[in-house]
Formats: C-alpha cells, sequence, structure tokens
C-alpha cells in the first residue's frame, strides 16, 4: 500500500520555486497571526495552502473553492465561521480556513488519545473528503487492526481502502511541504542571524 501510494511524487510541486518561494514570504506573517490565533503551526497551516492552490488567492475549482486555502464561501459564511468576502481579502481567506480547520478539531477530534500533530492531519482529511469520511477511516483502521487515532501509517491506510488516492495523497503532500518550509525558515532564520552578526562585526571598534 505505502508502494502504491507513496513511491511516486508526480503531484508534488517544487515548494522551492523562486516564484513559491516569494509567495511564502509575503504570507508568512498572515498565516503566523492565524496560526497563533487558531493554536496551529502557521507552517503547517501554509503547507496546506500550498497544497491547495499554491498560495495563489486568484485560484478558482469547478466546485466553486475559491483563494488559498480553497474554501466554498458557503462555508465560510456559515454560522459556525461567519467569515464573508474569502474570494476577495486573502488574509480572510487564511482566517476562515484556519477557522474551519478548528471547527473540525473542536467538533470531531476532540480526544486526549489523538496528539496535537495528528488531530491536524485529521482535520486535513476531513478537508478534503468530509467528517462524515473520516469516522469511516478511524473506524475502519480498527477493523482492521490498525491504531484509529494515527494517521501516517494506520488510518490513511484505512483511508486509502475507502476513497482511493486522493485524500492519502493530499495529506501526504501537506507534511513534505511542511518539512520543506520548515527547512526554508530555518535557512532564513540563520541567514538573518548570521547577518546581524556580521553587521555587529563590522561595526565593532
Amino acid at each position: 500500500m505505502k508502494n502504491t501510494y507513496y513511491k511516486g511524487d508526480k503531484m508534488l510541486k517544487r515548494a522551492y520555486d523562486p516564484a513559491d518561494v516569494e509567495r511564502f514570504k509575503v504570507l508568512v506573517e498572515i498565516f503566523r497571526k492565524h496560526g497563533k490565533t487558531y493554536s496551529f503551526d502557521h507552517l503547517m497551516l501554509m503547507a496546506q495552502g500550498y497544497q491547495e492552490s499554491q498560495l495563489d488567492q486568484s485560484r478558482r475549482s469547478h466546485r466553486g473553492a475559491v483563494g488559498i486555502m480553497q474554501l466554498l464561501p458557503s462555508t465560510a459564511a456559515d454560522k459556525a465561521v461567519n467569515i464573508h468576502g474569502i474570494d476577495k481579502d486573502e488574509n480572510l481567506n487564511v482566517e476562515a480556513g484556519s477557522k474551519y480547520l478548528r471547527l473540525l478539531v473542536d467538533t470531531y477530534l476532540n480526544d486526549p488519545a489523538v496528539t496535537p500533530r495528528d488531530q491536524l492531519l485529521f482535520a486535513f482529511a476531513a478537508y478534503n473528503a468530509g467528517p462524515g469520511n473520516l469516522r469511516k477511516f478511524r473506524a475502519k483502521a480498527k477493523d482492521m487492526g490498525l491504531d484509529p487515532n494515527l494517521w501516517f501509517g494506520n488510518v490513511e491506510n484505512a483511508a486509502a481502502a475507502i476513497v482511493g488516492r486522493e485524500t492519502v495523497q493530499f495529506v501526504s503532500n501537506i507534511y513534505k511541504y511542511y518539512v520543506a518550509y520548515s527547512l526554508l525558515d530555518a535557512h532564513d532564520a540563520d541567514a538573518a542571524a548570521a547577518k546581524v552578526e556580521n553587521n555587529s562585526a563590522a561595526t565593532a571598534p
């Protein structure tokens, strides 16, 4: 099953493409703000945004999803999220996507047996396939003798058995982009620190 769903990375775009890195740098503070508000790692949110739209606010799907987080305006406008104008404003779009993820976690994954990381991975799966399917994935995992509280190597296998490749690849890609963004963020932090150190050395008496 791992060979079937993970061997090829054709769907995985290059998160280090210069144009994509530039979008990352432009949008990182928006994601940082909403990650803090809704208690998520902002780089994980950015990884989802990249998977959904390559961080492109102008992106539209044939199903009517819009913007960076590819959320339906009707979902964002629902009273549980209550954010309007996500098609026009990237800040509102990211906020709505983050708030909806928090709603998924709090409503369907409020379980101390599930780690915060796996709560978010499950929320990504529900974002893609729907909360009803997430319940089926976890139940199927239990029936298969797998851990219903772990995504990788466990519930993802049940998801593959029920709905096929799409959701498994969706979550897998997000995590790969998260690793890429974490490395990029660490590199930028090191470069900034080195610049400060060099400037201090240059101005020292």
